[in-house]
């Protein structure tokens, strides 16, 4: 339960005054849904003022503050501006500038010969000064030196977000210390409270927005921790394989060194009784599948079952064929189980599951609906980790008899973000790419050599090639994302007839999967796609993709794009089309693609070039971002966090002593606390 000290900032938005249903329209676009979200809404920015007396020329080109006089009007004929003319004390006038609008709306703001409090840019145009829609006040209110900025919504300004969060700061309690006291004085940090008023008032402050960074980190990490720690105290059950279904494997080759090291640590965790908890990151092609294949067979020499879960319906056949193909020959049972089964079939592998006669189930989440009964299982394998929460985990988990979890992901995680998203697990990476695998060739072309590229097209599918078109995201909206797919398979279509395909996200997902198939069983030359192919399909003779409007998307998306290709012994090329004028960061990007196919590499160099953006490419789903922390205070902060949240849980009696106690607040406060109630530990 949450402590009722947080109810007054976990109240609806509407209980802040002057917050109705017209006003929370706007806050909601915002993400500001309750008092909470108010006060973690932090500025980005300030404006710093000058208050001045009388006008001054040295003042052109920054913000001043002065109390004017407005004397006459003057309209522009058609859609020309209004022009207030005003005057300070001493009499040196000015034009208050309004562009659109009714001009009789800048005489209702500016009666004549009435005086008002006005803030702005102070301009000069030709020989007279003037501001550019000003801020008004009363004469008898002071504008604030340094006011906050804050990201904002249609329908709500900064000033009046700055009253909101004014609010909710006044309604927020002053809670226990839960940082360790020596930590708090070294880094010179103020109470929480403190900080959440200072870091509105102030935005420049430093040591106030570390303070709320810190704890929104801190929360992560103890809620991770938590989890180690239960897992640890949870006995499940030691698999120790004999070899002899691994003996019988024949391979074309051997396994790389990063494999053959990663197949020991997976080994040596499932010869453990407390559950393995492993991340597997493996860059597009490393061979993931065959390490997970191993671990399974371990499970199965040891008399037990093992489970495979894959994000999609397709991704869940391609693993299924590719792991039959890989076992052939040896006795093991291999099951598939989707929501498109139905009946008789789904009936026949539900009962083959319990009795035992499936050795290995691999499907989509449809694996761990209530129905579905495991006679022994004891390994879960979770491919692309990113796409299933805290919550779904343990919910597998609790299938087995706490069975070891193995998590997959190809998206390469900078190390810093491998300690924030996946803190409570071991990790294992596959950093060489198997024999035979040659790197893909990358070059940048403008948009200008669309009908070369396309001519080049041809030339690909004469000689029996297959190839992805990928159209990004025109603006954020799935229409205009849809509406660029679909011209450009129209385009192709004209080109080269029905052998152009086309997916997009609005599809249904049998849709989606029979124009993949299509295309995987070669009936397809050309599939053209939004980002949904991002993650997983497996065509090997696909050796060619474009990706139109390169410089729109971020290094990750851009490297996980690339990875659709390459899959095969041929030699792969990706062409990156990009517009006539690109920003420094986009030039960046492109050049770093073109030099070089370590996932890793870029993934840390994709964190350093996005700064403030949004991490990782694409938000993932199932994990809570970060709201509080910026990118740049992130491997500072999450060390020390990472430390402090062991001292905690090792030294300091966990969530039992005073310390604990506090802790346990900063889990709800910053919604870490489904943590606290899956894991039973307090």
């Amino acid at each position: 339960m949450r402590p009722d000290i947080l109810n007054p900032l976990f109240a609806e938005v509407t209980a802040l005054k002057g917050v109705g249903p017209a006003l929370a329209k706007p806050l909601d676009r915002l993400g500001l849904r309750r008092v909470v979200d108010v006060a973690f809404h932090l500025p980005t920015g300030w404006v710093d003022r000058v208050a001045r007396e009388e006008l001054l020329t040295g003042d052109v080109g920054r913000i001043v503050a002065i109390t004017l006089i407005p004397r006459e009007y003057r309209s522009s004929t058609g859609r020309g501006p209004t022009r207030v003319i005003a005057a300070d004390a001493a009499g040196n006038t000015i034009a208050l500038v309004y562009f659109g609008g009714h001009p009789g709306w800048a005489k209702k703001l500016l009666p004549i010969g009435e005086p008002r409090r006005v803030s702005g840019r102070l301009d000069q145009y030709g020989d007279t000064l003037q501001i550019v829609h000003p801020d008004l006040a009363d004469p008898d209110e002071e504008f604030r030196a340094r006011e906050p900025i804050y990201p904002l919504s249609e329908g709500v300004t900064s000033r009046r977000l700055a009253a909101l969060a004014a609010q909710a700061v006044e309604r927020a309690p002053s809670l226990p210390e839960w940082i360790e006291p020596s930590l708090k004085a070294r880094r010179d940090w103020p109470d929480w409270r403190e900080a959440l008023a200072r870091v509105h008032a102030d935005p420049a402050d430093i040591k106030a927005r570390e303070r709320l960074a810190y704890d929104e980190v801190f929360a992560s990490q103890l809620a991770m921790t938590l989890v180690r720690a239960d897992t640890r105290k949870r006995r499940g059950r030691a698999l120790v394989g004999d070899g002899r279904l691994r003996d019988l494997l024949k391979l074309p080759y051997q396994l790389t060194g990063a494999q053959a090291r990663t197949v020991a640590e997976i080994e040596g965790d499932l010869a453990q009784q407390s559950p393995m908890l492993r991340l597997l990151q493996g860059d597009v092609g490393a061979g993931k599948t065959l390490v997970a294949a191993m671990a399974l067979l371990v499970a199965v020499e040891a008399g037990a079952q093992g489970a495979l879960l894959a994000p999609t319906e397709i991704l869940a056949r391609q693993h299924y064929d590719s792991l039959r193909r890989t076992l052939a020959g040896l006795p093991v049972e291999i099951g598939i189980l989707t929501g498109r089964d139905k009946g008789r079939v789904r009936e026949a592998t539900l009962m083959a599951l319990a009795d035992g006669s499936i050795d290995i189930l691999i499907g989509t989440h449809a694996i761990f609906q209530e129905a579905v009964q495991y006679r022994d299982l004891a390994l879960v394998v979770v491919d692309e980790q990113h796409r299933f929460g805290v919550a779904q985990r343990m919910m597998l988990q609790d299938k087995g008899r706490s069975p070891h979890l193995l998590a997959m992901t190809a998206t390469p995680i900078p190390r810093t973000l491998t300690l924030a998203q996946y803190g409570e697990m071991d990790v294992s990476r596959l950093d060489e790419l198997p024999p035979g695998r040659q790197p893909i060739e990358t070059r940048v072309v403008s948009e200008d050599r669309l009908d070369e590229v396309a001519a080049a097209l041809g030339r690909h599918l004469e000689g029996g090639g297959q190839a992805y078109w990928v159209c990004p995201l025109v603006e954020e909206s799935e229409k205009s994302d849809l509406a660029a797919a679909e011209a450009r398979a129209e385009a192709l279509r004209a080109r080269f007839g029905e052998r152009v395909g086309l997916v997009h996200g609005r599809m249904k997902p049998a849709e989606k999967d029979a124009v993949m198939e299509a295309f995987a069983g070669g009936r397809l030359g050309v599939l053209v796609a939004t980002t949904v192919i991002e993650v997983g399909v497996d065509v090997p003779n696909a050796t060619l993709i474009v990706i139109e409007h390169a410089d729109r998307f971020g290094l990750a998306q851009l490297h996980q794009l690339r990875g659709r290709v390459g899959r095969g012994t041929g030699r792969s090329t990706c062409l990156l089309l990009r517009g006539g004028t690109l920003s420094e960061t986009s030039r960046a990007r492109l050049a770093l693609m073109r030099e070089s196919n370590d996932g890793f590499r870029i993934a840390e160099e994709d964190l350093r070039l996005r700064g403030g953006g949004e991490m990782l490419g694409t938000r993932q789903s199932g994990e809570a971002a970060f709201r509080l922390v910026a990118p740049e205070m992130l491997s500072d902060l999450l060390e020390c966090a990472h430390d402090d949240a062991r001292l905690l849980v090792d030294r300091d009696g966990g969530l039992a002593g005073e310390r604990g106690a506090a802790a346990r607040t900063a889990l709800y406060l910053f919604e870490r606390d489904a943590g606290v109630a899956l894991l039973r530990s307090g």
